[in-house]
């Protein structure tokens, strides 16, 4: 995002070894009190996660939130499903998408916006067949190569 401020929570990295991004949303998240807090400690896992539509309404699954360490029994499940907020005309776009094409919803991360709002980035995602992967992977060590040489050469000079 051009000049907003994002304080990063946590990234699902395995989401981009796994698919191919091909849009990305924004949308609130439903939580509690403890949850937020426990989040400003920056205990949250993305890596299983996905998101489905059901009943008009996106639901995040296997999201863990590690319970608030400072909580009581106002602590929540940490595997709960959450709620996803989204505007309706952009879950009847998504719920088409994924029913069309085959495409799935992957929460890519999850961040505070500067009004300490919870945001999560989820993505319509394709998913990569083993020869894409080899190919990314490739890719990558090309481009690693490539900037190794360059960093060599600067230093020569």
């Amino acid at each position: 995002m051009e000049g907003r401020k994002r304080t990063p929570i946590a990234k699902n990295r395995r989401a981009f070894h796994e698919y191919e991004i091909l849009e990305t949303y924004e949308a609130g998240i439903e939580l509690t009190g403890t949850e937020v807090r426990s989040l400003r400690e920056n205990n949250c896992q993305l890596t299983d996660c996905f998101a489905l539509i059901r009943g008009g309404e996106v639901w995040l699954h296997n999201v863990h939130i590690v319970p608030y360490s400072n909580g009581n029994i106002a602590n929540v499940d940490p595997d709960r499903k959450r709620k996803l907020l989204l505007h309706r005309r952009e879950i009847r776009v998504l719920e088409q998408k994924t029913r069309e094409k085959g495409l799935t919803l992957v929460p890519v991360s999850m961040y505070f916006k500067e009004n300490s709002l919870v945001k999560v980035e989820i993505a319509l995602a394709k998913g990569k067949k083993i020869y894409d992967k080899r190919q990314t992977i490739a890719k990558r060590d090309a481009q690693r190569d490539i900037d190794r040489a360059l960093k060599e050469r600067n230093r020569m000079s």
